[in-house]
């Protein structure tokens, strides 16, 4: 075969394969066992499943490491070498006539701050799955059922280290957004800023339900991108997992995202080669409509939960400026002992009062950047949703932080310097993180236009040459004291207007620099942004708690259009007076308002720093342990359940508010228990059923039940439906909780229904998971069906109270 950028260039449509799972169990995959090891035990079935769709007309085939990972595999296997064996079974199957794709799904763990492993461990678990990918002759990385935006960023990064083979990257989505709350949009963003070759959707809904998230995804999208819906969603039939479209019908909805602009298609659950067979029917004589890109493509900077846009077309992104020691004692302090109250609640401040992006520099005497800065980053993420400008001159402290952060951050920033852009320059590139490029070089500043100009194209040069592209690069028009240098101002008019004009580049600066040494600067500031403003510039850092820079800010949009019917102005300055305090003149509010007054307001905003604090002080004051668990922590947690049902909150929000409030119980549980008034908690038996080994979903619900009072005896994954009675029976249990991802492991929890029946146990049991439902609950005789974990929450207590 030839290589497979030819098929990423040239005007067809390819189709990739199908499912697996399903077929491998209708040829002899035992209930229990793993079937990426079962396909390695049997190659002879698992190389007929691939040349059966072959025949079909898939010219992509998808090797069966989609559990490949040290964590899926389990102690004692080689991972490596696993995955290069069963990269030539496909590759013997798939011979010249198409192209072997090495699947690299999920390892079934969060990155931190959502779980236990770092971003840098997440890559490496990857880079040995790939190396075996590799050196089995794949043609193309292919990551796919992604959940998570820091997990699928890892498996880039993981393959960028080990080859230079092209990558596709798919995610799964609930609704509109992925398990820890990634837009779809976000995602391309994200993907796009890392070169990834092809970008999709895979699994999850059937076609239909799947056009919506590819219209989200189109929003920004310039590079390929390919669907692989499932065959619809799955029902219980006569006892067995029936997936409700057949071949023609899936082909026939499938087809219709060649006419959007895919140009990869395939199928996933429950899809077989009937099925591919007929959807190459139904793409047969199409070429590749290829969307118009962008015209003016975006910088762009992303969290797990959404994307700030920098252009000249959209409004000014605000930078705040705050969390910087310089100036600040109790900052400083803080910092000094690793302490971040203050600059969380900068952090707050600052979002509340219209600020997009979040300028951290942690540098003071005695603080250790390289141990601060990056612990700092991930407190911030865990807590708003916003990103990161990370603000030093220590290249260690840097890397560090960005290895830290899920999305792409904003470097502050990369001057010539010597070695500097060389040094930080590939880093970005690797992690997709677009950085401010600062036109210095040397001791001598650049007063002038021209000098400054001079410089960034000089720094452009080594970028180009080092394979950086031009999307990931903002230039600060660097704001000089105009009280010394007279000029300043209009050299900083000329940088902007030149960097919008020629170059298409995005332009910031520090905005307070200009005034320095003058009386009134917040007048100099406020007019000198509108100014600037009016040349192109689109970002700023300064501090968003400046009435009057807010007031130039908002009047300034309106006047450049970017305001339609000046909406934001009216919402914002309807009531103002001159001299007044204004609002925050209608900029994008994010995050709380200010810091946790309350336990309860402190458990919905997952400030653990302060939920401790908060009900010392409470107790203090003489407040009865059991009103702080009834009237502030319990009701806390409730509302952040509410949130979740209703997509304000996601997956990060909820497990942050579930560890901060488990804090607050800690701390009160003594007091409980001196009292002697510790009622007797609830006993539930979890567990992932038998033959599954996914467990993500089923340990959210265990952290939540525990918030709730539940006592959790949780058993794990794969456990057999006699294992789950006998706990039930030997810990009285009153409720049995079962999981399933799997159409091929679902079946299993009828099994533990009709035992509990059997026994006689009066355990009430509740399921939950991707492929089932309340009508396959009421099918197999089971108590409820929960949809997510706060569904579970509610459920739980419902039938331990009837």
């Amino acid at each position: 075969m030839p290589d497979f950028r030819t098929a990423l260039n040239d005007q067809a449509l390819h189709l990739f394969d199908g499912a697996y799972g399903t077929l491998l169990q209708k040829r002899g995959l035992p209930a229990g066992m793993s079937p990426e090891l079962f396909g390695l035990e049997r190659p002879d079935v698992l190389r007929g499943l691939h040349e059966e769709y072959l025949a079909a007309g898939a010219r992509i085939l998808t090797t069966n490491t989609f559990g490949g990972t040290a964590p899926k595999l389990g102690k004692g296997v080689d991972v490596r070498a696993f995955n290069r064996a069963t990269v030539e079974i496909a590759r013997q199957a798939a011979d010249d006539r198409a192209f072997v794709a090495g699947s690299v799904g999920p390892t079934g763990l969060f990155v931190e701050p959502l779980g236990p492993i770092s971003f840098r461990d997440m890559v490496a678990l990857f880079i040995e799955q790939i190396r075996g990918l590799v050196e089995g002759g794949a043609d193309l990385i292919k990551a796919e059922t992604h959940f998570d935006l820091a997990e699928a960023k890892a498996v880039v990064v993981a393959a960028r280290e080990v080859c230079d083979l092209p990558v596709l990257v798919s995610m799964t989505y609930e609704g509109k957004t992925s398990l820890t709350g990634t837009p779809p949009d976000t995602f391309v963003d994200t993907m796009q800023n890392l070169g990834v070759d092809v970008v999709g959707v895979n699994c999850g809904t059937g076609p239909e339900e799947m056009a919506a998230l590819v219209e989200l995804m189109r929003r920004r999208l310039e590079t390929r991108y390919h669907v692989q819906p499932n065959a619809g969603l799955p029902r219980l039939e006569n006892g067995r997992t029936v997936f409700p479209l057949g071949p023609e019908e899936f082909a026939t909805k499938t087809a219709r995202f060649a006419e959007l602009g895919a140009k990869f298609l395939g199928g996933c659950c429950g899809t077989s080669p009937e099925h591919i067979a007929a959807l190459a029917a139904a793409l047969q004589g199409k070429t590749w409509t290829r969307l118009a890109p962008p015209e003016n493509p975006c910088l762009v900077l992303t969290t797990r939960g959404g994307s700030v846009a920098v252009d000249h077309a959209l409004p000014l992104v605000l930078i705040g400026e705050r969390i910087n020691p310089t100036g600040k004692k109790k900052l400083a302090e803080e910092l000094q002992s690793g302490v971040f109250g203050e600059a969380l609640s900068m952090a707050a401040e600052q979002l509340a009062t219209g600020a997009g992006i979040l300028d951290v520099n942690v540098g003071a005497p005695m603080v250790k950047e390289a141990e601060v800065l990056p612990a700092l980053v991930k407190a911030l993420s865990e807590r708003f949703d916003a990103p990161l400008a990370i603000d030093t001159t220590d290249i260690q402290a840097m890397a560090a932080s960005l290895w830290a952060c899920a999305g792409s951050p904003l470097v502050n920033s990369i001057s010539g310097e010597p070695g500097r852009l060389e040094e930080l320059g590939p880093l970005c590139k690797k992690l997709g993180t677009p950085f401010i490029l600062l036109p210095l070089a040397g001791k001598k500043l650049p007063v002038t236009a021209s000098e400054r100009l001079a410089a960034i194209e000089s720094l452009l040069r080594k970028a180009d040459d080092l394979g950086i592209p031009r999307r990931l690069i903002m230039v600060d028009a660097l704001a000089l004291t105009v009280s010394s240098k007279p000029e300043a101002a209009k050299s900083c008019f000329s940088v902007i207007r030149h960097c919008r004009d020629v170059w298409r580049l995005p332009t910031v600066l520090g905005l307070s620099n200009i005034s320095f040494g003058l009386p009134a600067r917040e007048l100099v500031n406020s007019t000198f942004l509108a100014m600037c403003m009016a040349e192109g510039l689109t970002a700023c850092i300064a501090n968003p708690g400046s009435t009057r820079l807010r007031e130039a800010l908002a009047a300034a949009e309106v006047l450049l259009g970017r305001d339609p019917q000046a909406g934001r102005f009216i919402a914002g300055f309807s009531a103002w007076k001159p001299g007044e305090a204004g609002p925050s003149a209608g900029l994008r509010m994010s995050g709380p308002d200010a810091a946790a007054a309350t336990p309860r307001e402190a458990v919905i905003r997952g400030d653990k720093e302060r939920l401790v604090p908060l009900l010392e002080a409470a107790l203090e004051r003489g407040d009865n342990p059991f009103d702080l668990v009834d009237k502030e922590l319990i009701p806390g947690i409730m509302e952040v359940g509410e949130k979740y049902e209703r997509r304000e909150y996601f997956l990060p929000q909820l497990m942050l508010s579930a560890e901060t409030v488990q804090l607050g119980f800690e701390r009160l549980r003594p007091l409980l228990e001196q009292s002697g008034r510790d009622e007797a908690r609830p006993r539930i038996v979890m567990a992932t059923v038998e033959g599954d080994i996914h467990d993500i979903g089923k340990n959210i619900v265990c952290l939540l039940l525990r918030n709730h009072g539940f006592d959790v005896l949780d058993l794990g994954k794969d456990v057999p439906a006699a294992a789950i009675v006998d706990a039930a029976r030997c810990h009285d249990a009153r409720l049995i909780g079962l999981s399933a991802l799997m159409t091929t492991t679902m079946v299993r929890m009828e099994e533990v229904v009709k035992l509990v029946r059997e026994s006689g146990l009066q355990a009430k049991i509740i399921i939950g998971g991707a492929v089932v439902s309340q009508r396959y609950a009421e099918a197999i005789g089971a108590d409820g069906y929960a949809k997510d974990a706060v569904a579970a929450v509610r459920l739980a207590k419902q039938l331990v109270s009837a």
